[in-house]
């Protein structure tokens, strides 16, 4: 019978801090088995940091477990950063530490952003990738930031309505502007409060029924600083040009294993991402959850994510790895 629970909690065997610039810091750690298959895991957000919990997606005794911070996000210096930090630096960094650590080969698991950044990722560097595990499909377009800003108050509008009574009225035709002078005010007051409230907002859209856990973790003044500010940063400065080239490069990547997992009724990255993503991509698994959203911590996405891991464990026969 296939694995639908996460593995038990486990502590890292390393971990460090990498310097990438003047600036940026990066926290990363090693789990699992120090000899065994790497994966790296990309966090969401952008911004929104790892946490234990991300480890347990794995078996500990196959997969050497690869998890990094990105720039700006949790344990990551400085927080909330959003100078030098851009998607062709974050794949840079992502290069620096596969080399640091001696890794030749990896497979790579991303949700939400963290799916955005792995199809850039593996479009650049396709050599160094053993296979893909994406979850809600985030292409970074201007209609996916739009319908994040404006559209969700569709299917979620209490939550709409708070995050965008948080601005003054004539603000509220360009939230996004109107949340990046407060997440960058020099008071830290204001800039807290901005964060709380976008994090909260995103956090209550996140899942199919409502989940108090998520939102009362989305508010914690770490995650949600750096989850706001970076995301907001994103948002208004990041956009692909052309905007639809992850979509355009998936040439360079159809011979990699993947599979594509999405939530039915996924608020925060709807469903219709992830099906253009499968037309251009036929040879990926797909598997649709029927009763789920957007967060991986619902059941049926956590168990289609697991199952994903464990059916990768043959991959000591693709090649090289380390």
């Amino acid at each position: 019978m296939p694995r639908s629970e996460l593995f038990p909690p486990i502590d890292p065997f390393q971990t460090g801090m990498m310097k990438v610039d003047d600036l940026h810091t990066l926290y990363w750690e090693q789990s699992g088995n120090p000899r065994g298959v790497p994966v790296l895991f990309l966090h969401g957000g952008p911004g929104a940091g790892a946490s234990p919990t991300h480890r347990r997606f794995f078996d500990p005794a196959h997969y050497r477990i690869v998890v990094l911070d990105q720039r700006g996000a949790g344990r990551s210096l400085p927080l909330g950063e959003i100078r030098a930090n851009t998607t062709e630096l974050l794949v840079r960094d992502l290069e620096q530490l596969r080399g640091m650590l001696g890794i030749e080969r990896w497979h790579v698991f991303g949700g939400s952003w963290g799916s955005t950044l792995a199809l850039a990722y593996a479009q650049a560097h396709p050599e160094r990738v053993l296979g893909m595990i994406l979850r809600g499909i985030f292409l970074m377009r201007r209609s996916e930031i739009d319908w994040f800003l404006n559209s969700m108050r569709v299917i979620f509008p209490e939550a709409w309505r708070r995050f965008a009574e948080f601005v003054e009225p004539e603000e509220r035709s360009d939230l996004l502007e109107a949340y990046w002078r407060r997440l960058n005010s020099p008071d830290p007051a204001v800039r807290m409060a901005a964060a709380r409230s976008w994090s909260i907002y995103e956090g209550a859209c996140s899942t199919l029924l409502p989940s108090p856990e998520i939102v009362s973790a989305s508010g914690e003044d770490n995650h949600a600083l750096g989850l706001a500010r970076i995301e907001a940063h994103y948002f208004r400065n990041n956009l692909f040009q052309p905007e639809d080239s992850l979509l355009a490069g998936i040439d360079r990547i159809r011979h990699i294993p993947a599979v594509i997992v999405q939530g039915r009724y996924d608020v925060v990255c709807p469903i219709v991402s992830a099906d253009e993503l499968r037309r251009r991509w036929p040879e990926a698994d797909y598997v649709v959850v029927p009763d789920a959203g957007h967060s991986a911590m619902e059941p049926g996405i956590r168990a289609a994510l697991v199952a994903a891991t464990e059916r990768f464990r043959d991959s000591r026969g693709r090649g090289r790895y380390a």
